[in-house]
């Protein structure tokens, strides 16, 4: 079996329904740093990364208009993975015959790319290149 190398978590994803109260919120109250911000290439989802200023630290990522019917508990969408090349491990988890919840490998404006995948109890799993 082939293991990820240089893995780390890279960030992990919050669903939020206003994305300027929760930035406010996260760098005015808990003390977060915004790190920057990205619309999705689907034109819907807006994602703001947040951090404390560490080059190598696990991002907050904030994700609006994903879903607008959040729920008490449970907004955390997703955990992502950092991957150095994300091709060898699309090709290597089809393999594996993991289950996919893309079909294809994303790339965002910003170059960042990933696809996600499903957790023996339907977790999304984000397999994530900067």
């Amino acid at each position: 079996m082939v293991v990820l190398t240089n893995k780390r978590i890279d960030h992990v994803g919050v669903m939020v329904k206003d994305m300027e109260a929760s930035i406010r919120f996260y760098t005015e109250v808990i003390g977060f740093e915004e790190k920057g911000r990205v619309p999705h290439t689907n034109g819907v989802i807006q994602l703001a990364f947040l951090g404390f200023g560490h080059s190598d630290e696990t991002d907050l990522e904030l994700v609006q208009g994903y879903n607008g019917d959040l729920p008490t508990e449970g907004k955390v969408h997703h955990f992502a993975v950092k991957v150095d090349d994300i091709e060898a491990e699309f090709e290597r988890l089809k393999q594996l015959e993991v289950p996919f919840v893309d079909e294809d490998i994303t790339t965002l404006p910003n170059g960042y790319r990933y696809f996600f995948v499903s957790g023996p109890d339907s977790e999304r799993i984000e397999l994530f290149q900067r």
